[in-house]
């Protein structure tokens, strides 16, 4: 695990739930090499926020993108190169709010990523403005008579868009989140985990250690998915979907890879000039 850490210095809030992110993704990449998923082959993405730090610290290679666009980034890097997993981390509000679209239309094209959205209900490096997740009534320096707006259900909202692969996971759960990260790296298509983590300032541990529960099994049909999406409360945690659904670049180009199967310069040139001078 210590050689994917970098030397930047952490800034993250003491005890900030992030620490339990960064542990499990630590522990799931060796795991995902026994498995035969090769870390130079993984690459992540992040936005803006206190979860986009993870990029600066987490040895890897990837993309550090702007406000809500990274999961754009992460399907480019898909097409352009099917052969590379895509780890792609959020922030509930980065991905949820300036981002939603971008998360939506990845979802609905299957796009073969793994979206993990960091779920502490509000904009924490901006200092505590209320996020799409913000249980109705928070108060917050943006609400200061609270929240007037239903948050958003990530798990159902996944479901319907199209996700093939949704999961709950807690980062007071180390071990049951680096399972939920293996499980959804080795998935083909677009798999989300959304995972509760506060932020110290806003929110305490123990509003979340007394109510995580698990869900009791996983759900087998689209139906009984969103039933338990709908019906579990936010603290239900595991895996609510999963199926099997043909994947984007598949659909696309089939087994054709631009990066490995390019044609040379010369070959290209040729190939244009001959349409040029056919015209």
């Amino acid at each position: 695990m210590a050689d994917l850490k970098t030397n930047a210095e952490i800034t993250w809030c003491p005890g900030c739930g992030n620490f339990g992110i960064f542990t499990a993704i630590r522990k799931a990449i060796p795991l995902l090499e026994e498995k035969g998923i090769k870390r130079e082959n993984i690459v992540m993405t992040a936005g803006i926020g206190c979860h986009a730090k993870i990029f600066d610290y987490l040895n890897l290679s990837g993309i550090y993108g702007l406000h809500g666009r990274n999961c754009s980034n992460s399907e480019g890097i898909k097409v352009a190169n099917p052969d590379l997993r895509v780890i792609n981390f959020s922030g509930d509000a980065n991905g949820l709010a300036e981002g939603l679209a971008h998360t939506m239309f990845a979802a609905k094209r299957n796009q073969d990523i793994t979206f993990i959205l960091h779920n502490n209900s509000v904009y924490a490096l901006t200092t505590g403005q209320f996020s799409p997740l913000a249980e109705k009534g928070w108060k917050g320096p943006s609400t200061p008579r609270g929240s007037y707006e239903e948050p958003f259900n990530p798990i159902s909202l996944m479901i319907e868009a199209g996700a093939t692969f949704v999961a709950r996971g807690f980062s007071g759960d180390i071990e049951n989140l680096t399972n939920l990260i293996i499980e959804a790296v080795k998935h083909k298509g677009f798999a989300f985990i959304e995972v509760l983590q506060p932020a110290v300032p806003y929110h305490k541990w123990e509003e979340y250690r007394e109510q995580v529960e698990y869900l009791e099994k996983e759900p087998k049909s689209y139906f009984e998915a969103i039933k338990a999406a709908k019906e579990n409360h936010k603290f239900t945690i595991g895996i609510f979907y999963r199926t099997t659904k043909p994947v984007y670049h598949k659909e696309l180009y089939g087994d054709h890879n631009p990066i490995t199967n390019r044609l040379a310069r010369d070959t290209r040139l040729d190939k244009i000039r001959k349409i040029l001078e056919s015209k």
